[in-house]
């Protein structure tokens, strides 16, 4: 194993992976050494010192391909430290409050006995794929709602946590 952490993520439109990308770079300026990647593309977990999994959450769900590389990593992931976070709500609610993990993601983290977790506002746009994501954005119910002050202030504390043990 290696001191590498992993940021990985579940993503159809992308704003879920610059998030991601937001929490690595925080990570790097911690003086962490930071691989990120979309969670299909990770091969195992085995080398990385600590993980941070992201999902973009879609009809109440995160992303297949977070809660596939959750389920396939899961030995792997109870041996070290993860964070989770969800991007989504398509409103400033993830602003003004803190939101819950979804059902499946708070099973995940109970069994992984996941450090921390938040939601994080979302982003739908413009040329976005999926039916329903056109729906949505027919409706004029669009938009970017990432907060990215929070999500290096969130990213900041995982540095500590990691640069601190």
């Amino acid at each position: 194993m290696t001191d590498t952490v992993l940021v990985t993520y579940g993503t159809t439109n992308g704003s879920t992976a610059e998030i991601a990308e937001a929490v690595a770079d925080v990570l790097r300026k911690a003086g962490l050494a930071v691989e990120s990647m979309p969670a299909r593309s990770v091969t195992g977990a085995s080398r990385y010192a600590a993980v941070v999994v992201g999902g973009g959450l879609y009809g109440g769900r995160w992303h297949k391909d977070a809660r596939r590389f959750v389920r396939r990593n899961r030995a792997l992931l109870e041996e070290r430290p993860v964070w989770f976070f969800s991007s989504g709500p398509l409103d400033a609610s993830a602003s003004e409050r803190d939101i819950p993990p979804v059902r499946g993601v708070r099973r995940a983290m109970d069994r992984l006995g996941v450090e921390d977790h938040v939601t994080f506002g979302g982003c739908l746009e413009e040329g976005a794929k999926g039916r329903i994501a056109k729906m949505i954005l027919r409706s004029g119910k669009g938009g970017d709602f990432r907060d990215f002050g929070a999500i290096e202030a969130w990213a900041g504390t995982v540095a500590d946590r990691l640069t601190h043990t």
